[in-house]
């Protein structure tokens, strides 16, 4: 009887052990694709944010405004390329692959849209810088 006994329990804690390693796999995958923009997936970025990790400390990067070429000339983020959501899907291949490209607009509607047209042709390392409403109100500069 003993053994029988000890059999079921050590298949009760292989099964808990199972369970639990499985549990562990799912939340290390969602924390992976919520925090770090990979595989397709957007991070939100902060003005302050963007100038510590790409602006200030000179790293590679694309730094992408998503607004119309009237609302580009108006005044824009220093070292932005224009490519209106409008014609973004037909123009990915002006689109680096290999390096983050943070996105913007005015306020970050379309900012969000355009993460997500990126997102879906697999790009990965995408940020959401958001408007240039709140760059400004950062007192950044804009030419």
């Amino acid at each position: 009887m003993s053994t029988s006994k000890e059999m079921k329990y050590r298949m009760n804690a292989f099964l808990v052990i199972a369970i639990v390693v499985v549990l562990a796999a799912i939340v290390f995958v969602i924390s992976r694709a919520t925090n770090n923009p990979t595989a397709g997936a957007t991070a939100k970025i902060t003005p302050a944010e963007y100038q510590a990790q790409f602006s200030v400390a000179k790293a590679d990067h694309l730094l992408l405004d998503v607004r119309t070429p009237e609302e580009f000339a108006s005044g824009h983020i220093p070292g932005a390329v224009n490519i209106s959501v409008d014609m973004l899907a037909s123009r990915l291949s002006e689109i680096p692959t290999n390096q983050p490209v943070i996105v913007y607009c005015r306020s970050g509607n379309r900012s969000a849209t355009a993460s997500n047209i990126l997102a879906e042709a697999g790009y990965s390392s995408i940020y959401d810088l958001g408007g240039i409403v709140a760059w400004e109100a950062a007192g950044l500069p804009v030419e």
